[in-house]
């Protein structure tokens, strides 16, 4: 008798191993369809212009900082506002504008680089490098936003997971949740997302003329 019990005791315990590993499986699934489309969503587009958000927390250190900023990008190209720090992307070259110091830094950019973070790849980052699953639901505003935690493969990465809030309607990235080791919580929340705007032809061009009193640190 207590043979067959423990017979049914193994069986039952593998079943259950069994059936959580489908489940994760088929989330896993579910989750990987969500980060597609988000990809192919970014992609389909000519540019796209965000407002956004920046939220600092680490409630151990007492520190709780807010900030705002935008980004317009097409392609590969992109000019981000930040802080204060202009940074412009022509395709080949990266410029950042700092008005505090009067100084623009000048330096060269290896698009092909996997390691090289762009605004652009901060739209599909999630593709390589992580495990992910589906995480919760939640109504905001009206609309349905739901969560991926990403978790990095690499050990030595100081976040500890990432949650990725995705508008299941639109495709469209609601906010990403950084969440480190050491306790600190960043937060990045978008504002606007505009898409397909009429960009003059200078768009992500520097223009030195409008810097002249500026010092020009070519770093190559």
């Amino acid at each position: 008798m207590n043979k067959i019990i423990s017979k049914m005791k193994r069986f039952l315990s593998i079943a259950l191993l069994l059936i959580i590993s489908i489940s994760a499986n088929a989330q896993d699934k579910k989750a990987k369809a969500l980060l597609d489309d988000v990809t192919a969503k970014v992609k389909s587009y000519k540019n796209i212009a965000i407002d956004f958000k920046y939220t600092l927390n680490n409630a151990k250190e007492n520190i709780n900082q807010d900030s705002k900023g935008n980004v317009t990008i097409e392609g590969n190209k992109y000019v981000l506002n930040f802080m204060g720090v202009t940074k412009i992307y022509d395709g080949k070259k990266s410029y950042t504008i700092i008005p505090e110091d009067e100084e623009v830094t000048v330096s060269s950019v290896n698009d092909s680089d996997d390691k090289a973070i762009t605004p652009a790849k901060m739209l599909t980052f999630f593709n390589s490098g992580y495990k992910y699953y589906m995480d919760i639901p939640q109504n905001v505003k009206g609309r349905k936003i739901q969560y991926i935690k990403l978790i990095p493969n690499n050990t030595k990465d100081q976040r500890k997971e990432i949650l990725l809030g995705i508008d299941v309607q639109t495709k469209h990235i609601y906010n990403l949740i950084e969440v480190g080791k050491n306790g600190t919580k960043t937060t990045l929340t978008v504002n606007s997302f505009k898409t397909n705007q009429p960009l003059s032809k200078n768009q992500f061009t520097f223009v030195a003329s409008k810097y002249p009193k500026y010092y020009i640190n070519k770093l190559d």
